[in-house]
């Protein structure tokens, strides 16, 4: 009988002993991190997600969990030991012996584009005989890019096309509208808005002024994302992001400088977009990377008092391009500025009507409607 108690005992002393080792020694260099193998990825392309454990001492965990949360838009293969609701909830876990390292990989897809980040995780270990539990949350800062994919369609394409005849023809001979190199007489094919009124009742025959060329500076995209319908086109406006970066992208393969700005809201620092003209290596990343922070839930700063003077007052030398997904009036009233200026210009419209948009009649050549579905 003493001897029974005397194991008692000892077997109490024991788990005491182990219990309280654990609860000073279990997380003394252990270390954990979580890492995305890549900074960026294109939507709908995989990326892996790293999970890395290391235990330094000769103590083994019997039983450790690593939990973290990221966005429920990034779509995991493997779902065991998650849950999803408004985010993306993980718990994976390990059993680590003393001097032992453990890396695990998980594969995802990146459903929607976005720039997510994990910023902290938390571990759960247990003693020998899991009584006990023991909780760290450790700082991490991992981050990824979700590009939004280059928009590509049979309508988009041959919108391009065209787009590029034009810009072929202005690339190097552009005619500068504020540089006059002389007058001639009018033939039929001038614009009638270049005749010179004062020279022509002078000779009593129409006159119109001769412009300088200069050479096209570089491409303009111009993305407003404003909806005053009561359902957001979600869609359209996606769409709109991702026309925005074929376009960027088109120009940029030619050595053409392009130039992309927005009136959705950086998801960073809450401003608008604005990515300056450059035809650099690192032009087309950047575009990338401003547009997959642009933040649609948020809501969009007014166009016209954000970019109307950038407009109207920097169209020398460029070709603009204005994507949306819907003309309202204030807007319309600025392009037709833009339009009686006699500035180049194209509009791609993204729509998911069965028909055309409504859209006022000076802007009709200039608009290409790009149908998300079928006619």
């Amino acid at each position: 009988m003493i001897q029974l108690i005397g194991i008692g005992l000892i077997a109490f002393f024991l788990f005491v002993l182990q219990k309280y080792i654990y609860k000073k020694l279990w997380n003394k260099q252990l270390t954990a991190d979580i890492t995305f193998a890549t900074n960026s990825i294109f939507q709908g392309q995989e990326g892996q997600l790293k999970e890395i454990i290391e235990n330094r001492k000769r103590l083994p965990i019997s039983m450790l969990k690593v939990k973290f949360q990221t966005s429920r838009h990034l779509k995991f293969e493997d779902t065991k030991g998650s849950r999803t609701t408004d985010q993306y909830y993980r718990n994976d876990v390990f059993q680590i012996n003393g001097g032992e390292k453990i890396t695990r990989t998980l594969t995802f897809t990146g459903s929607k584009r976005g720039y997510y980040t994990i910023d902290s995780m938390d571990m759960v270990a247990s003693d020998l005989f899991m009584t006990s539990l023991f909780v760290e949350t450790l700082p991490v800062h991992t981050t990824l890019y979700v590009y939004p994919k280059p928009y590509c369609s049979e309508e988009f394409s041959l919108s391009l096309q065209q787009l590029n005849g034009e810009v072929l023809t202005k690339r190097h001979l552009l005619k500068d509208p504020f540089e006059y190199r002389g007058i001639r007489e009018y033939q039929p094919t001038d614009d009638m808005r270049s005749i010179n009124w004062k020279a022509s009742a002078k000779t009593g025959d129409f006159k119109v002024n001769q412009k300088n060329y200069t050479s096209l500076k570089a491409i303009r995209i111009f993305m407003n994302l404003e909806d005053d319908n009561l359902l957001k086109k979600e869609e359209c406006v996606e769409a709109s992001i991702q026309i925005a970066a074929g376009l960027c992208r088109y120009f940029l393969s030619q050595g053409i400088m392009v130039a992309c700005y927005g009136n959705g809201v950086d998801v960073i620092n809450h401003l608008p977009m604005m990515v300056e003209a450059s035809a650099g290596n690192g032009q087309m990343e950047a575009i990338n990377c401003a547009l997959a922070r642009v933040d649609t839930d948020s809501p969009v700063v007014d166009f016209n008092s954000c970019f109307a003077r950038r407009v109207t007052e920097e169209a020398k030398g460029t070709m603009t391009c204005f994507v949306t997904p819907n003309i309202y009036p204030p807007f319309a009233k600025l392009l037709e500025q833009y339009h009686t200026a006699g500035n180049d210009y194209m509009i791609f419209y993204p729509t998911n009507e069965n028909k055309n948009p409504e859209i006022p009649g000076f802007l009709q050549n200039r608009t290409r409607f790009l149908h998300l579905r079928e006619i």
